[in-house]
């Protein structure tokens, strides 16, 4: 199978995009990444998981001009060009767009080129474009493009047009099928990660008498994903003469306010340690080296219908888990019984959650039973399965109506003579 997959930033690096076009190039599909290129990167790259094709930038415009005119908004002719191009040039029996901002470009360069479109709806987009309003963080651009009631309007426009949605969670096919999207064009594939990282022994070993209990976050530095509650809780447990660690692993639009934060707080190494963004591999040993790992998000519209990363990297990793009650993750550490659930937005109930995992041996059933849930179920292999039969339909579909219309397009001449 060939496939193009519109990812709407430079490339690399996305952890998602990584694990779709890898496993599709490794059973032996053509895949090529259409991605943007504020970097001024090589137009066209070979990797191991494709051919990444990049925007051409318009040097003589300068950087600044030309990273505005690569915004990804789907009327922007650029992007329109560039994955018209692409699907020219590849020919591909199914197009992946990566999230709402390009869906519609996909459809109409899919119409065009009579390529089936799969839209892959890695989180509730028009929910996170609210939280981020809701909290008073939008910037220039977010007024402009990117306001709530535009983009809730762009989803109703883009999800009765694509051949197939892919989604994150449960709750986000239930919440398509109240808008009236059909249940058999929704398929789940998850943020999972491979089994063999359930089978790879901690680095943290278990035991913490005599030292203090270290506590990770993983992931964007944003106000709705509950990072001021998970500093404020940090706060009162010190006060409260636990010895705690946390290391914060990310970066994003509110890393400044929450350094703030934490200067007021009075929080600094060794208790509360930024390290910045990470590349993957460095960040996933960091967790290893944790006990626990903390999902804080608020449980907003938009948590509430989608999946992080990081709560199956620290199952994976057999860390205990503490999360917010966000519905996906209330859901899935309750059923598999990794760790312990907090009031959302409450630091207090957040820092009565950590203080339940403090002994070792309930540390350690949270963590067997979150590695053994990896095993088990919530692992890419599955939802690579699920991957393939959604591909496998969109474009039997659309060979179908290939068929329909050349069918059509036989018996018309003779009517019309």
């Amino acid at each position: 199978m060939r496939i193009v997959y519109l990812w709407d930033a430079d490339y690399p690096w996305d952890v998602r995009t990584e694990k779709i076009c890898s496993f599709l190039a490794r059973s032996g599909g053509e895949v090529t990444i259409v991605a943007r290129n504020r970097a001024w990167l090589p137009l066209v790259e070979e990797r191991n998981e494709g051919v990444v094709r990049r925007m051409p930038p318009s040097r003589w415009l300068g950087r600044s001009i030309d990273d505005v005119l690569s915004f990804p908004a789907f009327f922007n002719p650029r992007w329109i060009r560039h994955l018209d191009r692409s699907v020219r040039l590849a020919q591909p029996d199914v197009l992946i767009v990566r999230d709402l901002p390009l869906g519609p470009t996909a459809v109409w360069v899919g119409r065009r080129r009579r390529v089936p479109v799969v839209l892959d709806m890695a989180e509730n987009y028009p929910a996170m474009i609210a939280a981020i309003w809701n909290a008073g963080r939008q910037r220039w651009f977010d007024a402009m493009v990117r306001f709530p009631a535009a983009v809730a309007r762009v989803e109703r426009w883009t999800l009765p047009r694509v051949d197939e949605v892919l989604v994150v969670v449960e709750e986000s096919k239930d919440r398509l099928v109240r808008i009236g999207v059909p249940a058999e064009r929704i398929s789940i594939v998850s943020n999972t990660p491979p089994r063999d990282r359930a089978l790879t022994p901690g680095a943290a070993p278990v035991g913490s008498a005599g030292r203090a209990l270290r506590l990770v976050y993983l992931g964007l530095l944003e106000i709705h994903r509950g990072v001021s509650e998970l500093l404020s809780a940090i706060a009162v447990l010190r006060d409260r003469g636990h010895s705690i660690r946390l290391t914060v692993i990310g970066d994003g639009r509110d890393e400044a306010e929450f350094h703030r934060l934490a200067e007021r707080l009075r929080l600094s190494p060794p208790t509360l340690t930024f390290t910045g963004r990470l590349p993957n591999d460095a960040a996933l040993r960091a967790v290893a080296q944790a006990d626990v790992g903390v999902v804080p998000h608020h449980a907003d519209e938009s948590w509430n219908s989608t999946i992080p990363n990081k709560l199956f990297d620290y199952m994976a990793a057999g860390l205990a888990v503490v999360s917010s009650d966000a519905a996906p993750c209330r859901r899935i550490v309750t059923e598999t019984g990794s760790g312990r659930i907090f009031r959302s937005g409450d630091s207090t109930d957040l820092a009565r959650a950590i203080e339940e995992l403090l002994p070792d041996d309930v540390r350690s059933t949270c963590g067997r039973s979150g590695r053994a849930a990896i095993l088990g179920y919530y692992n890419w292999e599955n939802d690579c399965a699920r991957l393939q039969s959604a591909l496998e339909r969109a474009a039997a579909r659309t060979s179908l109506n290939a068929r329909a219309i050349s069918a059509t397009a036989v018996r018309s001449p003779s009517r019309e003579m």
